[in-house]
């Protein structure tokens, strides 16, 4: 199990330091939980929307873990995860996202890429992201104003790659990919041949925090929720990166679309993916 030792380097009137500490001390025990799990073998699965769209034990496990120090350290917030019902607002703007298990189509197959998100959002902005890379055992986080972060070992920054021709990429499909024609496809045959590789590795979150430790040059996916790029945000942002949605608007409770880059050839990624949508005809919002 990884050590929880956490040197933050984080100016002293940062206003939400408890609360950066609290979610990287919580994405990492709920890492130790799924990794442990995931050494142990395969678990029960449940589907919820469609037959791709998959539940564990190990989900609801690592949910449980982190909502319940959440609502008990700072029970005036507000609380949004993925495998709750809703969330319940609150006064003070204060808003937690939570993916307990991002890949847990990865996770059941015992294919080693998930990750833990966990982001605070205050007044529409967010303040404190934090991603657990659990296999390898790597905390990214990031706050407003902070930087972004691997641990306390060194801060993360964006690649230099300012041509889409010299790029990596990555991308995700949607659970409904059967049965709805807006699926991707028109923008990864567009983007695939025209970069130097586009990867899906299944996991939105750590997609996101390898776009800020310059890992990969950009991102893009469609149909998300906000726990799927809450605290990604933040990392690229405070990393040098750009994040928007397809049309490239800032991003709010509402997005459902996400390209996130170094910046530098966030232009061009965006223009490819609008481009590739009007030539299936399809909208560039969804």
């Amino acid at each position: 199990m990884m050590s929880m030792r956490i040197d933050l380097p984080i100016a002293p009137d940062f206003p939400y330091g408890d609360a950066l500490l609290t979610a990287i001390t919580l994405a990492r025990r709920a890492g130790d939980l799924l990794l442990s799990l995931h050494r142990q073998g395969p678990r029960r699965v449940m589907t919820k929307s469609t037959g791709v769209d998959l539940l564990t034990e190990a989900d609801l496990a690592s949910q449980d873990l982190i909502l319940t120090e959440l609502s008990r350290r700072f029970p005036e917030h507000g609380i949004l995860a993925e495998e709750t019902d809703g969330h319940h607002e609150t006064a003070n703007g204060a808003l937690w996202l939570v993916d307990p298990l991002d890949g847990t189509t990865n996770f059941a197959h015992r294919f080693p890429v998930f990750a833990v998100s966990i982001a605070l959002w205050v007044d529409g902005r967010p303040q404190v992201g934090v991603v657990q890379d659990v296999v390898r055992e790597r905390t990214y986080w990031a706050a407003a104003g902070q930087g972004a972060w691997l641990a306390d070992e060194r801060r993360l920054q964006v690649s230099e790659t300012s041509e889409l021709g010299q790029s990596l990429l990555a991308t995700g499909f949607p659970y409904r990919r059967a049965i709805n024609t807006d699926n991707n496809l028109a923008e990864f045959n567009a983007l695939m041949p025209a970069t130097r590789g586009v990867r899906r590795a299944g996991s939105a979150a750590l997609d996101m925090a390898w776009v800020a430790d310059g890992r990969l040059d950009g991102y893009w996916e469609p149909y998300l929720a906000p726990w799927d790029w809450a605290a990604g945000i933040l990392l690229v942002t405070e990393a040098g990166g750009m994040v928007s949605d397809y049309g490239g608007g800032p991003l709010h409770m509402g997005s459902r679309t996400v390209v996130a880059s170094n910046g530098r050839l966030h232009d061009a990624l965006l223009a490819a993916v609008q481009e590739a949508r009007r030539r299936a005809g399809l909208p560039i919002m969804l």
